[in-house]
């Protein structure tokens, strides 16, 4: 099939010899300089021509996997009704992410940064029984996040593409069956797209649902923080567990006592007066490890049939003293709940949190039902090990207990993981200890379970004429974040350096000099690659010097360069070499084109 070449002559291209003022990572720069995206405003692009190639050729490798496990490509509008959004909370959970709008009646739209609503309603009207399922559908479409400060150019944008597939199926093990599936076909397009990555252990956040990885591109520019461990598993860190430390005999540990702490208010000072007052007394000093800390937390439950408004509720949250609380880590524990400290108006409403004394026997278990103060729920930070000694607040004012043991002095009501992770933490597969990498989420998959179908009703007849809910699956790739993550992958100090499977052509073709013979050359071979179907960047423009169209090759990143020049004319050749400049060959200019042909087939 012959392809048409593109001409730079004609091309709707201008290359830029200086970064833009505004682009804060390499694929922001090069995507503009090179002429791929033109930017409009802040987290909003322009796809030029050059960009749109590599665009579609990113789609192109999803469509054909997804396509591959049976999945059927539908298409939504961005403009929505709020009436869905509403069934599932999600018009007030988004919060100002959100791009709300009304029509000139008053109703009220929303620019769709997601569609689960929009598949689960689709499929409702469409199928009535276990025999119309499963079914897997996806749509590649725009969304839009009203981001509060875009950044990194297509990698955090307020308008973006994404691949985003469901599944429906009558049971649970169908939907692991349409995971699965899922999964294998983002390992093959990422493999397909020469892009780096990690799978990563995540929680399903306001998504909902159970199980959940996050795919991410292991970049230094990542925003998520992902924990590895040396048998190369790795875990967002609001998903990570803490292995449960040991049981810890109490036989020998002395009775629990009050001990004065004047002016203790926090950890430092308390371990100070400790020391000074009450000195160990098998010779090492107090250390902020050997104490627990309570924080109390609000945490705000989202609405529901017997909360229209939400409703709020306080808890305490136990740690050790030498470790700081992760607000993500906690917040992730009560999702879709979110999580903030408790105000002053909050403390003052239980007078028997003494700030800077608060201690577990006014909390949880130890509070009786029978009291006054509403009861406060503790929890106890998952590297509290049963059986273990404390010294922590008395709940008086100057006052602290000692030897306060988890299991013989206290309770809780559960287990949480609250504190913030450390490089050498223990991972939690036991293989080692934890190291720290910065890497940008490409995909994610979720198994959502009932979430949306119980939400918005629906449900299918089974075997048995019993209607039942449909178990749903969520699978999202960020097409224009992959392309972004390609280019900041693939580049060097001159430009960008596309894989072949998404380069914008498979050759660049440049002609240089002022004789007429080099163009003609040049055109013999731009014709003979067309019929070869080969895609060619064609490099005619006339009065341009050499150093210039070398530079705009070198930054446009084609994979392949086959130069027809003064020197190379001279001889009856053409030169042909990687974007790089490596593998310089110079072949006779009527074996170009099957030389180049046969590189193409070498590349990766």
């Amino acid at each position: 099939m012959r392809t048409k070449a593109m001409r730079m002559s004609t091309l709707f291209l201008r290359t830029l010899r200086e970064d833009p003022a505004d682009a804060d990572v390499d694929s922001a720069k090069l995507l503009q300089r090179a002429g791929y995206v033109r930017k409009v405003a802040p987290g909003i692009f322009t796809w030029l021509p050059l960009g749109l190639k590599v665009l579609d050729k990113v789609q192109a490798v999803v469509r054909e996997e997804i396509n591959g496990i049976g999945a059927q490509e539908v298409h939504f509008p961005a403009l929505l009704p709020r009436e869905p959004y509403e069934a599932t909370h999600r018009w007030e959970e988004y919060g100002e992410n959100l791009f709300r709008l009304q029509d000139r009646h008053g109703a009220d739209y929303l620019l769709a940064p997601t569609h689960e609503e929009m598949f689960t309603l689709l499929v409702k009207d469409m199928d009535s029984s276990y025999k119309d399922l499963p079914v897997v559908l996806y749509q590649i479409q725009t969304k839009y996040r009203d981001e509060f400060r875009p950044r990194a150019g297509l990698i955090r944008g307020r308008e973006f593409i994404m691949k985003d597939a469901y599944s429906f199926t009558v049971d649970e093990e169908g939907l692991k069956k349409a995971y699965q599936d899922e999964r294998g076909a983002y390992e093959r397009i990422f493999k397909r797209l020469g892009v780096n990555y990690v799978i990563v252990h995540a929680v399903s956040g306001p998504m909902g649902g159970s199980e959940s990885e996050e795919f991410l591109a292991p970049l230094p520019i990542g925003e998520d923080t992902f924990a590895l461990a040396p048998s190369g598993k790795a875990w967002n860190v609001e998903a990570l567990t803490t292995p449960r430390p040991d049981s810890v005999d109490y036989a020998e540990t002395p009775a629990m006592q009050e001990l004065d702490t004047p002016d203790a208010t926090t950890i430092d000072t308390l371990v100070e007066r400790f020391n000074q007052l009450h000195p160990r007394q098998d010779g090492r000093d107090w250390t902020a490890a050997d104490t627990l800390k309570n924080l109390i937390v609000a945490v705000k439950h989202p609405a529901d049939d017997d909360h229209p408004e939400g409703w709020r509720e306080l808890v305490a949250v136990g740690l050790p003293g030498d470790r700081q609380v992760d607000m993500k880590r906690l917040e992730a524990q009560f999702a879709p709940a979110e999580i903030e400290e408790a105000s002053e108006t909050d403390l003052a409403a239980h007078p028997e949190l003494v700030k800077g004394y608060i201690g577990p026997r006014v909390l949880g278990p130890q509070r009786s039902d029978s009291e006054s103060a509403a009861h406060i729920r503790y929890f106890l930070d998952a590297h509290v090990a049963l059986g273990s000694a404390w010294v922590t607040g008395a709940d008086a004012e100057g006052v602290h207990l000692a030897n306060a043991v988890y299991g013989r002095d206290f309770q809780a009501d559960g287990v949480v993981e609250a504190a913030e992770v450390r490089h050498g933490d223990m991972s939690p597969d036991g293989s080692g200890p934890l190291s720290f990498e910065r890497g940008v989420e490409i995909g994610q998959v979720f198994q959502l379970g009932l979430k949306y179908s119980d939400a918005l009703g629906l449900k299918v007849l089974d075997r048995n004429g019993k209607a039942v809910p449909v178990w749903m699956g969520c699978y999202g790739i960020g097409i224009s974040r992959v392309l972004a993550c390609i280019a900041e992958m693939h580049h060097d100090d001159k430009g960008l350096a596309w894989p072949k499977a998404v380069a914008p052509a498979a050759v660049h073709v440049v002609a240089t000099g002022k004789k007429q013979e080099a163009f003609d050359a040049a055109e013999k071979l731009v014709a003979d690659l067309e019929d070869r179907g080969v895609e060619v960047l064609y490099d005619d423009r006339p009065k341009v010097s050499p150093g210039v169209k070398f530079k705009d090759a070198e930054l446009i990143g084609v994979p392949l360069v086959a130069i027809a020049g003064r020197d190379t004319i001279a001889n009856g050749t053409i030169e042909i070499r990687n974007r790089d400049g490596s593998d310089v060959q110079a072949v006779p200019a009527d074996q170009a084109a099957q030389v180049i042909l046969d590189r193409i087939a070498a590349l990766q």
